[in-house]
């Protein structure tokens, strides 16, 4: 009996008897409120989102200028650093994007990975047969992202319908 009334000791002291609120119903879930503190609304910023496909758009373009510069032959000083964009960035988009199940993270490493072992491949196969050649490697290159990334794209046409 004596646990009984311990019991009814505590429902005795307790808060909502009282009409005040328990410690459980005071903890708040604090929001993120970005705005300012008076509660006028602002322009909202641009997340890491928004960015994604600017970015992609940009890198895209600057491997195509990288692509017709080392196709063109052009003296341009920036031949040699677009070129080597391109070269890493055309596998590694289209490995990337056969790569989807997988975790971003890991998905950029393989990607990478990939692409390094594709332009290392096409120089050491180019090279075997005596047939160097700037414009080559980036054709091959070009050729075989193609082929990697059509397949994905296809498939992933196809589940959209």
């Amino acid at each position: 009996m004596t646990a009984r009334a311990g019991l009814r000791d505590i429902e005795a002291r307790h808060p909502a008897l009282r009409g005040e609120k328990s410690a459980m119903q005071t903890i708040r879930i604090k929001t993120g409120s970005s705005g300012p503190p008076d509660g006028t609304e602002t322009e909202p910023r641009p997340s890491r989102r928004d960015l994604s496909p600017l970015l992609a758009g940009a890198a895209s373009a600057v491997a195509a200028v990288g692509a017709v510069l080392a196709f063109t032959g052009s003296a341009s000083p920036l031949r040699g650093p677009l070129t080597l964009f391109f070269l890493l960035t055309a596998p590694a988009t289209a490995i990337a994007h056969a790569l989807r199940g997988l975790d971003p993270f890991g998905r950029t490493v393989a990607a990478v990975a990939g692409a390094i072992a594709v332009n290392m491949l096409v120089a050491q196969g180019m090279l075997a047969v005596h047939r160097w050649s700037v414009r080559g490697g980036v054709a091959a290159v070009t050729v075989i992202s193609a082929l990697v990334f059509l397949p994905a794209l296809l498939r992933r046409l196809r589940d959209r319908t």
